[in-house]
């Protein structure tokens, strides 16, 4: 370490009162009374105290791997350096102590190693000093997680993020902008509008026209969708509409802001999953004769486990015919605009009146990277908020303009960087050819499922997700199909996905690994029918 330290500081310049870094933090002078600094007034303190003008305050001059170093200023990427160097190295080993896609053993095993690195206290009295601190940790997080970028981790819609985008994060965090004021977050505040227009071009939104912010993800944009629609059309009986396969967040959002869970109406599928045009229609009529108003139609573009797409040119006519907010849920399926492929499913995104899209799906940012998009930037009015020591008029009015009336949060922090760094460097076009990666990759996998004599594919892939199930000739299916899973997750040499289908366990396969290959794949299928086979070999011994 000490080797990568000299190589990154090189020639900088040291002070003649910088003190040598000793492991120890930084500590003050003892005053001329030989009393320790702390235990008499300082600085402004001192002046209070004496009536005099304040002594400017002492500069810290941390030394590397000072745990009271400040990771922005002049000195910020000096300190920041082995810091780094320490984490890459600490993940890199516990990546090869974790030696597969999520670590073997059983949760107690997980949680009781997790208690041991922090001595069962994260905050000791006393600190450990930031060597021991962060590589520990490091290498905890290393060996303890479910690992994305391994191709047999395939569980969830929980992509691998891009390298280029977690070294952009490493600079958002290092400045820590906070988007709620201009003076807060300068550049950031002008960013990311242009991240937001680029988005709402890519959903066919006319970008002078619509509105938009970064969010956390789909749960939190589909709250805004929501909370819109209840401010376009308030009412004392409002009915909400989604398919019987939409997220779970429509309801809890609606129990969140009020109109009840209650006010949400699953609507029947069609047999390939998606929301029913006429039995929407048939629902709202229903509804209406008995006193109650729609005020929004929430389609998906992409479910969570077969990814198929409502249709959204007949839901959109509908809900315009009823006055009521078209919201869509693209959480999962808006990242294959990306894909010249894949778009044309998307037709009809455009006449949304809001759209949630998740670039930490098909996108490959770290989490959080969700965005909200609105047809009409006047659709955040019921958003505006005037605060003294945030947006005062006078200052926005010269330009210092806020982007606090966008978002339900307060301090939020500078995604729009991942976002812009990973659009500039791989362009539509390049992120149009990991998303085809992926998809391919699932084509393969039903392929080679419908193939085997083992395994019963659910239904053939939309975007880049495959349900199936291990085909039991002893034991209860169901049982079966929980129990290879965990076993998987036992030995730590798989992390597949699970679902229900008409009342029966599935298995899931999300590829979102666009590195992966056909044979990892083919491997991955082989251990999910060597655990079926053990399992149903002991449900018929047992």
């Amino acid at each position: 370490m000490t080797a990568k330290w000299s190589a990154r500081t090189g020639g900088v310049p040291r002070t003649s009162d910088r003190p040598e870094h000793t492991g120890e933090p930084v500590r003050r002078p003892a005053d001329t009374a030989g009393q320790a600094s702390p235990a008499r007034a300082t600085g402004a303190e001192a002046a209070v105290a004496t009536d005099q003008p304040a002594a400017p305050p002492t500069r810290r001059t941390p030394g590397p791997l000072d745990p009271a170093a400040l990771a922005g200023g002049v000195a910020g990427a000096t300190a920041l350096a082995p810091l780094l160097d320490l984490v890459l190295e600490s993940l890199a080993k516990g990546t090869v102590e974790r030696g597969g896609p999520t670590p073997a053993g059983s949760p107690a095993a997980i949680a009781a190693a997790a208690a041991t690195a922090v001595e069962h206290n994260p905050l000791p009295d006393k600190g450990i000093g930031a060597e021991p601190a962060l590589a520990e940790l490091s290498r905890l997080i290393a060996v303890g997680s479910a690992d994305p970028a391994d191709p047999r981790c395939a569980g969830h819609l929980h992509c691998p993020p891009l390298a280029i985008a977690v070294a952009a994060e490493v600079a958002a965090g290092a400045m820590n902008q906070s988007l709620d004021s201009w003076d807060q977050a300068p550049v950031a505040t002008e960013l990311e509008p242009w991240v937001v227009r680029a988005l709402a071009e890519l959903v066919g939104f006319q970008p002078d026209q619509a509105g938009g912010v970064l969010t956390s993800g789909g749960t939190e944009s589909n709250l805004m969708g929501l909370l819109l629609a209840r401010e376009f059309a308030p009412t004392q009986r409002p009915r909400v509409y989604c398919s019987a396969a939409a997220h779970f967040s429509v309801q809890r959002n609606a129990g969140i802001l009020g109109l009840g869970e209650d006010a949400v109406v699953a609507v029947p599928v069609t047999a390939d999953q998606r929301m029913d045009p006429i039995a929407l229609v048939a629902t709202l009529m229903a509804d209406r004769a008995g006193g109650h108003r729609p005020i929004a139609v929430i389609a998906t573009a992409g479910t969570t486990d077969f990814g198929v797409i409502d249709p959204l040119p007949e839901l959109a006519a509908i809900a315009n015919a009823h006055d009521a907010w078209f919201h869509v849920d693209a959480a999962y399926g808006g990242g294959a605009l990306f894909s010249d492929r894949l778009a044309p499913l998307l037709r009809g995104l455009d006449l949304a009146d809001s759209i949630a899209i998740d670039l930490h799906k098909f996108g490959w940012q770290p989490v959080a990277a969700g965005g909200f998009l609105t047809r009409r930037a006047s659709a955040f009015d019921p958003l505006t908020r005037r605060v003294a020591y945030l947006n005062p008029t006078d200052d926005e009015d010269l330009g210092y303009r806020s982007l606090l009336g966008y978002s339900l949060r307060t301090t939020r922090r500078l995604d729009a960087l991942k976002l812009a760094v990973t659009f500039r460097a791989l362009g539509r076009t390049g992120l149009g050819v990991l998303v085809d990666a992926c998809h391919d990759l699932a084509r393969h996998a039903a392929t080679a499922i419908d193939a085997h004599p083992r395994l019963v594919l659910a239904a053939r892939p939309v975007l880049s997700t495959v349900v199936f199930h291990f085909q039991a000739r002893h034991g209860d299916p169901d049982q079966v199909n929980a129990a290879l899973r965990r076993r998987l997750l036992a030995e730590g040499s798989a992390v597949v996905g699970r679902t229900e289908v008409d009342g029966r366990i599935r298995l899931k396969l999300t590829l979102l690994n666009p590195h992966a290959t056909t044979a990892d794949l083919d491997a991955l299928l082989a251990l999910v029918v060597e655990a079926g086979e053990a399992e149903d070999t002991a449900e018929a011994t047992g």
